[in-house]
């Protein structure tokens, strides 16, 4: 059950940043989960363990870490859609 709460909330935090930054994240709810679990572990490497936890998520630095990811892969996806 864990498991299933891990995806959750990966799934929200990946969603959240997404919606902060007005930007949509490729994948659909698939996209958002691996957002929110990537963004999780970036947010945990740059910025620590603070804040309220959630199903083993700090939910400051995850939400902060899948905003950064989302911004860079709109970067790309921008920067692709250029190239052809």
């Amino acid at each position: 059950m864990s498991f299933l709460w891990f995806l959750i909330i990966g799934g929200i935090i990946g969603w959240l940043a997404g919606l902060i930054l007005g930007k949509d994240i490729p994948g659909g709810i698939i996209g958002n989960i691996i957002a929110g679990i990537v963004g999780a572990w970036i947010g945990g490497a740059l910025l620590g363990e603070w804040g309220p936890q959630i199903s083993s998520f700090y939910f400051v630095p995850a939400l902060i870490g899948a905003i950064v990811l989302v911004f860079i892969v709109s970067l790309i996806m921008k920067s692709m859609r250029k190239a052809s």
